[in-house]
């Protein structure tokens, strides 16, 4: 950032660098969140409903990928919601729909999110963008996009966590820990002061 600029607009483009890697970095900690539940789901329960109407954590991470291809190819330039996105369908599960097809589709999208994100400068962050005709800024397709995913990985884990049953293991600080977790952590911050 040039020294010439007054210090109120190095300061805006010092919190907008803030922001856009602390965004992404949230975009990363979701698919890793995601991706670390799957793992502990077998195909079975990858692929089980709860109930008629309910969605399996396949059909999560299909409609995931479907969303996150439309949104983020040509980020800037293009409406999110492209003419050749099917969202209905994502909904559906076919014959090649296995786990290893929809896990190919997941790092899929999630890699073009993050491509388009790690591209993005502070100047863009007043840009606008359109989904479906109507106008966002990027900071706003950006936090929508995040509360989506956000919302969806929520799902994912319970989903997980409700078919892995005792073999659980904590994405988390595990019940019963938090007081062992915060001492640890005090500990650290005493060890980092010294």
């Amino acid at each position: 950032m040039p020294a010439d600029l007054p210090a109120q607009h190095r300061m805006a483009g010092m919190q907008s660098e803030i922001y856009l890697k602390d965004v992404a970095e949230r975009f990363r900690q979701y698919k890793n969140l995601g991706e670390k539940a799957m793992a502990q789901v077998d195909d079975e329960g990858f692929f089980a409903l709860l109930g008629e109407e309910s969605n399996s954590i396949a059909i999560i991470v299909k409609h995931i990928a479907g969303n996150q291809r439309s949104r983020w190819t040509d980020f800037l330039a293009s409406d999110g919601e492209k003419a050749n996105r099917h969202r209905d369908t994502e909904f559906e599960l076919d014959n090649a729909d296995s786990r290893t097809e929809l896990m190919s589709k997941w790092e899929e999208g999630w890699g073009l999110a993050l491509k388009a994100i790690d591209s993005l400068k502070p100047a863009d962050l007043d840009k606008t963008i359109r989904i479906r005709g109507e106008a966002h800024t990027v900071i706003s397709a950006l936090n929508r996009q995040l509360a989506h995913y956000a919302y969806h990985v929520g799902q994912i884990i319970l989903l997980a966590r409700h078919y892995a049953t005792s073999g659980w293991r904590s994405l988390s600080i595990p019940r019963g820990q938090s007081e062992n977790f915060n001492a640890g952590i005090s500990a650290n911050q005493t060890a980092d002061r010294k």
